[in-house]
């Protein structure tokens, strides 16, 4: 069997998202780089305050995770962070958050990379991690404030935000997760090296044979394996550079508009990287009744993708009511122009 399935049943016991509240309309960047002429992929993006970064933000969501399980932070065992945008080349995301939300030192804490899909290999490992035994309790979050040369079709949509999930034992969760699968490939179609401020990406490129291929190869076989089709989900979560490719993907597999609609969040806030299925995966849940399933595929350059699926229980009632839903932050917004934008994401100084 390709699925990946733990031991003891996991589920997640709470769930918090977080976007920051400024937003740039990607008609000003068109202005400012097009003269106002180019076609827009979004709506506007969200922007990170002078303050905010993917830690902060991580220790936002992380919050909202905690009220919503109802669990001292104490009882975390592990603390995992994807994310593209850690703001050390060497020092742990980690530990800070760890430390922030009152963690005990007895404690995993971890950094993940693997570009837009960091915060569902901290997720995965996590299964396996408590799934295992070695911990009732783990929390991992997908987190990024993304970064987009001037000028470039990157900076449309590179926003900032993310979600947090905490794990545990499946019989005190919100949402039961069924399985998991996993498939890569060495696939260049999207890279920063060490020291470059800014990405880049192979055009075209990331299309067909990145994001595609590998969202369509992982679901094929994730479906396959579960012997499950798109008729057997309420809704569906697909990774969301733009929100063309999502709603085509979903299409090939026979999704709905209805199925695919509640999580798609990349028109109004753009694509938050390692944050963006799980910020997903957070609006659906804010909605979902019990007995609902939920599939979801992350995709990231380099390239591969991870399928998982829940089946959401009766605790979502109880539980979504205590912290903000992800509607609530995408609603308080202040909007800026590229001056301020620029200034906030420090891109006079490149």
């Amino acid at each position: 069997m390709k699925l990946l399935i733990p031991e003891r049943p996991v589920g997640i016991i709470g769930y918090g998202a977080y976007i920051p509240r400024y937003r740039i309309p990607a008609a000003e960047i068109s202005r400012v780089w097009h003269g106002g002429t180019e076609g827009t992929p979004v709506r506007e993006k969200s922007v990170p305050g002078i303050d905010e970064d993917t830690i902060t933000m991580s220790i936002e969501a992380a919050r909202n995770a905690l009220n919503r399980a109802e669990l001292d932070a104490e009882k975390l065992r592990a603390v995992w962070i994807g994310s593209e945008s850690h703001p050390y080349a060497v020092k742990p995301s980690g530990t800070v958050v760890a430390e922030a939300i009152g963690v005990s030192h007895s404690v995993s804490a971890a950094d993940f990379e693997f570009a837009c899909k960091g915060g569902s290999e901290a997720l995965i490992a996590g299964i396996g991690f408590v799934g295992s035994g070695m911990a009732d309790y783990m929390l991992a979050i997908g987190m990024d404030t993304a970064q987009g040369r001037p000028g470039d079709v990157l900076e449309y949509t590179a926003a900032a935000g993310g979600g947090a999930v905490i794990l545990g034992p499946a019989d005190d969760s919100l949402a039961k997760i069924d399985a998991a699968y996993s498939y890569v490939t060495d696939t260049p179609d999207f890279w920063r090296r060490q020291l470059e401020p800014y990405p880049q990406h192979g055009q075209r490129f990331t299309g067909e044979p990145a994001y595609f291929h590998h969202i369509g190869s992982s679901v094929e076989t994730f479906l396959s394996e579960t012997k499950t089709s798109a008729k057997d989900y309420q809704y569906v979560v697909f990774h969301q550079p733009n929100a063309k490719f999502p709603q085509k993907i979903a299409r090939d597999f026979g999704f709905t508009k209805e199925q695919v609609a509640p999580g798609l969040l990349s028109p109004v806030i753009g694509n938050t990287y390692s944050g963006a299925v799980l910020l997903g995966v957070s609006a659906v849940l804010d909605i979902a009744k019990p007995g609902d399933r939920i599939l979801a595929a992350a995709f990231g350059s380099g390239a591969g993708t991870d399928t998982f699926s829940l089946t959401v229980t009766d605790l979502i009632e109880k539980r979504r009511k205590l912290a903000p839903s992800t509607q609530t932050y995408i609603d308080r917004r202040t909007v800026i122009d590229y001056a301020v934008y620029a200034r906030q994401r420090g891109k006079y100084l490149l």
